[in-house]
């Protein structure tokens, strides 16, 4: 009434306007009228006839099992995860943020951060890889495992008072587990689910699954134990990727990843922004899951956003490149190239250094960019696997080398940094970042490629956003 008093007095000659003002309240009247006259018609017909009742039988879960003392152990697990959840979510608050640096001090081409495993919390450096589920660490429980060695820390499982093996018995190891290559060795149900974990590159951890707290910090200042985390005590490995490492934290999209824990607790974001590989240990940017106002990847720029597919290539992150370009020139590349159904298809990898690509787009990529390095002498260095490689002994201009440009779904263009895909590989020596990986392949933009730029996984959304960063 107030708001149509002062709507007059503002209006004195909108009679007109007054009249739709009467003749909505009318109807509005004439609408509650309808809906009582309904509900009392509802009313008297319910009390009339009893077919009309809806009933629902009700009972406790434990009526479904002939003896329901024997789900008891089964009841109370269940109940205190719950219970659990529900504590975390209320507690929490902000996101996770982790320390993430280059591991080229280690005599790798990787990324770093490190963890708190095990009550009490110890300390240990594990490669950050968003194409892998597991984490794990270098651990030695019951007699066997690797002791400390040059520049490695080792996880004793035993002094831990949150260890918890798995059980080779159970369905998390039968069932859920197979495709984290748990094995099928089984002597006794009180022996530990074992695992022999293999990644693309030939690299391998040997182990068993547990169940363990892992400490983390927040973006608060403050710090929080995840408790309950599926982790592998690795009692060997193998492999140059883990070269100056502890283990390996595994941000895949999957139930069993660091990840699905950490998003879970405090939003479903994951971004990270990469140093320039050659960056010293000193020298570090954030890995961050959740929605914190202290993220460092609240804002990127306009029109870098683009769909990212969780379902197309599982466990991995995959996004929709549709072309290449170099300069002004499209490079011609089949577009099956890029179909994920007949084998294609493109991921983001942390875990992988240089980028890789089919044989269709690597031979285009690299050709076209070598035209542009003719004053250069094409070197073939002992020990890098690299197809173009020049000395650059005598200096060269990167600003000579056109812009590459990944062109993505929706519009969005990736610009990677020249020396991003222009790479030192050595003293003296430059190569083109790329890899063949066959035909057909999945292509896998690397985390040299990604350097000097802010990502944005948005998991809800299924999203990409990113933008150049200096990530210091």
């Amino acid at each position: 009434m107030y708001i149509n008093t002062l709507f007059w007095k503002q209006n004195p000659k909108g009679a007109k306007t007054r009249r739709r003002i009467r003749k909505m309240q009318r109807i509005k009247t004439s609408l509650s009228c309808l809906c009582l006259i309904t509900t009392l018609l509802l009313l008297t017909a319910a009390d009339s006839t009893e077919d009309t009742a809806v009933r629902l039988k009700l009972a406790h879960r434990d009526t479904l099992w002939p003896n329901p003392l024997s789900r008891i152990e089964d009841i109370i697990g269940a109940d205190q995860k719950r219970h659990s959840l529900i504590s975390r979510k209320r507690k929490f608050k902000g996101g996770v943020k982790m320390d993430l640096g280059s591991g080229i001090d280690y005599g790798t081409a990787q990324y770093f951060t490190e963890v708190r495993v095990g009550t009490p919390a110890k300390k240990f450096r594990v490669v950050v890889d968003t194409g892998s589920e597991l984490t794990w660490v270098n651990c030695r429980y019951r007699g066997r495992g690797k002791g400390k060695v040059k520049n490695r820390r080792v996880f004793r499982a035993e002094e831990s008072k949150s260890f918890k093996t798995v059980g080779c018995f159970t369905q998390t190891c039968k069932v859920d587990l197979m495709n984290l290559f748990s094995l099928s060795t089984c002597p006794t149900p009180s022996t530990p689910c074992s695992y022999d974990y293999r990644y693309a590159d030939g690299s391998a951890a040997q182990g068993v699954f547990a169940k363990e707290t892992i400490t983390v910090g927040l973006t608060n200042g403050r710090k929080a134990r995840l408790r309950g985390l599926l982790v592998g005590c690795s009692s060997s490995f193998s492999g140059q990727s883990f070269q100056g490492a502890d283990g390996v934290l595994g941000l895949a999209f999957s139930d069993f990843s660091f990840t699905s824990t950490a998003t879970s607790l405090f939003g479903a974001k994951l971004s990270y922004c990469l140093v320039d590989h050659l960056s010293n240990k000193n020298i570090s940017n954030y890995l961050i899951f959740g929605y914190s106002s202290s993220s460092t990847s609240t804002k990127t720029a306009p029109g870098r956003t683009t769909p990212l597919d969780l379902t197309l290539i599982p466990p991995f992150y995959a996004i929709n490149i549709i072309g290449i370009s170099i300069g002004d020139d499209m490079l011609d590349i089949p577009t099956q190239v890029w179909d994920a159904t007949t084998g294609g298809g493109t991921i983001l990898d942390s875990g992988t250094s240089l980028t890789l690509l089919a044989e269709a787009a690597y031979k285009p990529v690299v050709t076209g960019l070598a035209r542009y390095l003719v004053e250069l002498k094409r070197v073939k260095p002992e020990g890098i696997p690299i197809e173009y490689c020049f000395s650059s002994t005598s200096g060269f201009n990167e600003s000579k080398l056109p812009q590459l440009t990944f062109h993505l779904k929706g519009g969005a263009r990736f610009e990677p940094h020249r020396k991003s895909y222009l790479v030192d590989a050595a003293p003296g020596v430059k190569c083109l970042g790329f890899m063949s990986a066959g035909t057909p392949a999945t292509n896998v933009v690397g985390n040299i490629m990604q350097q000097n730029y802010l990502w944005e996984f948005d998991l809800m959304a299924s999203t990409l956003s990113f933008a150049p960063s200096t990530c210091t």
